[in-house]
This record gives C-alpha cells, sequence and structure tokens, in this order.
C-alpha cells in the first residue's frame, strides 16, 4: 500500500511538476489570490527550443496551456525561438506568435536575450556543442538527451562547476527527461533522498524490452513474435539491439548511479546482458517458482565491503515484487534506502507527452529558481569503490540430453565451481533427446556461475548455451 500511495504521489508530481516550491493548490483562493504576484511582477524567461520534432512539439503544446498556473507563480515563459532541420516542413503543433523559426542553431546561441536552451534534438554530437556552449554562454539548460548525459556526464558536471563559481547567479541544468520519460526518479534522487541513503536501486528503464517480455510471459508469444509486435507498434527501432542488448537501459543505469551514490561509472564496466536468451521455457520455469521475468537494471551499495555493484540482465522477479506487475511498456523504478525503506516509482517511460511532460517541468522549475542541484549527491568517505562483479542468487537453465548421472555430474560441476545448489526444478521430460531443467542457487558471485556454465558446456550431454539470470 505505502509502494503504491508513492507511485501515485510521484505521478502526481510528475503531473504538476511545475508546482515545486510555489503555494500548494489546497490553499483557500482568497489567499491564493493575495500572494499572487501581479503580471507586472513576473519574472520573464525567453527559451530556445531546439528541435522541433515529436518531444518539441509536445513541449509547445504543454508550455501553451500553462498560462494561468504561470501568473499563479510570478512567471512568464515564452519560447522565442525554435530551430528545426526544415523550415519548411509541416508541424503538428501550432508555433507561438512571438516565436521565430530558424534552420541555423547559432541564433539561438548568440542571442543573448535566450535565457534558457532546451535541446530535443537528440544525437550526442551538435547536440553536446549545443549544450556545452549554452552552459558556458550563461545559459539554463534542459535535455531529454540520454545518450549525451551517459556520454559526457563527468565533463558536464565540470564545466557546470566551473562556469558557476563566479557567477551570482548559477547556470541551472535540467534533464528529467533523460530517464524513464515520465516518472520523476531524477527529481526524486536530486532532492527526496538527500537525507537518505540509498542501498539499492532495481528498475525495469526499457519499454521496448518490457513490452516484449510481457507478451511472452502474458500471451504466450516467442522472443521473435513479440519483436515484431514491438517493432509494429513502434516500441522497437529497426535496428533493435541498443534495446533488446540492454544497452540502452546500461546507458540509463549509469546516470541513476551518480545520482543515488554520486560516483562516475564507465558504461563499459557495468555487466550486460540482453534478453535474446529468453524463452518460453524461462517463463514456465518462472511460473511454476512464484516468479517472472524482466529485464532490470541494478544497482546496490555494500558499504561493509566499500563497494558498489551494479548490471543489466534479465531477472527472476518473485511475484510479491511489484517490478514483476509492471508489463507492457510501462517503466518502473524501485529505490532501497534506510529511512524510506522501499519507493517505486511507475510511469510512461517514452512517448511525446510524458517525456515533453518532463521537459516543461524542468523550464517552470528553472524559472521559479526552484531547480534542484543537477547532482546533489556526494560520495561517502571514503568512497565506494565500482566493481565490475555482483553477487546474486541465480537461475540456472540447462538443456541437456538425457543419459545416467547427469544430476550427479551437474553437482560436481557446481561443487568445483564453488557454487551451491539451493533447488533443482524439471518437469516431465518430453523428448529424451532434448530436454531441459533449471537450478537456483545459493547467493554466490557472478564470476562462479560463469565458471560452471563453462564446465557444462564442456560435458558430451550438454546442448548449447547454458542460460543464466540472478534472482531479484
Amino acid at each position: 500500500a505505502r509502494a503504491s500511495m508513492l507511485a501515485v504521489l510521484a505521478t502526481t508530481s510528475s503531473l504538476l511538476g511545475a508546482s515545486r516550491g510555489a503555494m500548494p493548490f489546497h490553499a483557500a483562493p482568497a489567499a491564493s489570490a493575495a500572494r499572487s504576484p501581479s503580471p507586472c511582477m513576473a519574472s520573464k524567461m525567453k527559451v530556445g527550443l531546439v528541435g522541433g520534432g515529436t518531444v518539441g512539439g509536445g513541449i509547445v503544446n504543454i508550455l501553451s496551456k500553462t498560462r494561468e498556473l504561470q501568473e499563479s507563480l510570478g512567471i512568464d515563459v515564452e519560447i522565442a525561438s525554435i530551430c528545426v532541420r526544415d523550415k519548411s516542413k509541416k508541424r503538428d503543433f501550432a508555433v507561438p506568435a512571438e516565436c521565430t523559426v530558424t534552420e541555423d542553431i547559432e541564433e539561438i546561441l548568440s542571442d543573448a536575450s535566450i535565457d534558457l536552451v532546451c535541446e530535443v534534438m537528440g544525437g550526442t554530437t551538435t547536440a553536446k556543442d549545443v549544450v556545452m556552449r549554452s552552459i558556458k554562454a550563461g545559459k539554463h539548460v534542459v535535455t531529454a538527451n540520454k545518450a549525451l548525459i551517459a556520454q559526457d556526464l563527468p565533463e558536464i558536471e565540470h564545466l557546470l562547476k566551473e562556469t558557476n563559481k563566479d557567477r551570482e547567479k548559477s547556470v541551472k541544468f535540467g534533464f528529467e527527461a533523460a530517464v524513464c520519460g515520465g516518472i520523476p526518479v531524477i527529481h526524486s534522487l536530486q532532492r527526496d533522498f538527500l537525507a537518505d541513503e540509498v542501498t539499492q536501486l532495481s528498475g525495469i528503464i526499457n519499454g521496448c524490452t518490457n513490452f516484449i517480455l510481457s507478451n511472452m510471459a502474458q500471451g504466450g508469444l516467442s522472443y521473435s513474435d513479440a519483436l515484431k509486435e514491438a517493432s509494429a507498434l513502434g516500441y522497437a527501432e529497426a535496428d533493435p539491439t541498443l534495446d533488446v542488448g540492454g544497452f540502452d537501459a546500461r546507458s540509463k543505469l549509469k546516470i541513476l548511479i551518480k545520482l543515488a551514490f554520486g560516483i562516475d561509472v564507465q558504461e563499459d564496466e557495468i555487466p550486460c546482458r540482453g534478453i535474446t536468451e529468453v524463452t518460453a521455457t524461462d517463463f514456465e520455469y518462472a511460473r511454476l517458482q512464484g516468479g517472472t521475468v524482466k529485464l532490470l537494471g541494478v544497482a546496490k551499495a555494500d558499504v561493509a565491503a566499500g563497494r558498489i555493484s551494479a548490471f543489466v540482465s534479465p531477472c527472476f522477479v518473485p511475484t510479491d515484487n511489484t517490478l514483476a506487475s509492471i508489463n507492457g511498456a510501462t517503466n518502473a523504478v524501485q529505490i532501497v534506502s534506510t529511512n524510506m525503506q522501499s519507493t517505486v516509482l511507475v510511469g510512461q517511460g517514452a512517448g511525446r507527452m510524458p517525456t515533453a511532460n518532463s521537459c516543461v517541468s524542468d523550464i517552470l522549475d528553472i524559472a521559479q529558481g526552484t531547480c534542484a542541484s543537477p547532482f546533489p549527491k556526494q560520495p561517502t568517505t571514503p568512497a565506494l569503490k565500482f566493481g565490475n562483479s555482483y553477487c546474486s542468487s541465480f537461475y540456472v537453465r540447462i538443456r541437456f540430453r538425457d543419459q545416467l548421472g547427469i544430476i550427479q555430474s551437474v553437482g560436481k560441476v557446481f561443487a568445483e565451481s564453488g557454487v551451491s545448489i539451493y533447488n533443482l526444478l524439471q518437469t516431465p521430460i518430453k523428448d529424451r533427446n532434448d530436454s531441459q531443467f533449471v537450478i537456483t542457487t545459493d547467493p554466490v558471485d557472478v564470476s562462479r556461475i560463469k565458471a560452471a556454465c563453462v564446465a557444462l558446456e564442456a560435458t558430451d550431454w550438454c546442448l548449447g548455451d547454458t542460460f543464466y539470470m540472478p534472482v531479484l
């Protein structure tokens, strides 16, 4: 019930993100009128929007509906200029009357009257130049660019510190939309956990793979058929490798690690496995053991061991965990912490309006002067070290050709690899030349599981690669 309540509150916070720091909405009308600044006292902010596509159009539409809200907050935000690739292209949104449309990014970057640049063009080359030059010019920046943040996080943080150290009014940087679209997980980690200690993050942070796995679990589809459906509905790209390989989730996890634990991690240091090896058999055995399969990004802090571990992988998730019930393209992040214990944020992880809503929330926060420090969490002293290995219980699926002594052989391999078996489960054999069973282990380092799998695959009865995944 607590997790559900927090999820509802978080969603409400996202939708009304502009109200942060303002007078509560339940204040009496008379008090509201008395304390609302007059329009002539409004703080004016001109925005240069770089990108007039799907998300850019959503930003224009949402901002156009916030005039009354802005007046009540004593701010006046207008989109003064939009940079697009092709001015002649027909748009599905109304360009504000006071706004100019240009194909030349220099018109925005060199315009001293532009207070804030909102970058939603995508990519990591021109977009990086836009972001860095805007910061150097003293312009606030809002971006939805996950790839850019993941790639250049330390450089952006350093530039912000250098730019702001001698400024009376600091340059603000908002990137709520870069991770999980419409879920306010960035804001939550920047603000709500400052007095808390996060010990674990677990997230369904890629909508495409969650859609595929949900269809495999609920509709009985094969991986290839579920991928085709995801592609037909626009959840998967023409080349789905970034999604199904786990790389998109890994980029997002890197950003969340920085916010939760205050450390910078190289993406390629985070162990990453996608969903291409997950089969209908895994869902069958997961159901028999009271769980399901989800692609998760997980980061854990082990203070006693002085390290932080992380991974992206398909995981066995027990049905009593909230993440097990998150289906379709929905995203969710579970934050375990000392004071708040377990907090779950659920919502749309992508799409025009959720992503645009997060951008507008950042813009209005900056206009109000209530924008949080982008990277407030500092490393502990001494700082926890990041290790590219991790410890967990594991689900191991073994495909075999039936013969005498297989269970004994498996037990020997696991014992020699230092892996303790917790449980073994096998459904009735239908084909003795090609069958499967599943072992669940006690907690062990993933390196030992890998060693055991290599040894199993070297036997004369093991067929193909052995599949393993952590147990949440």
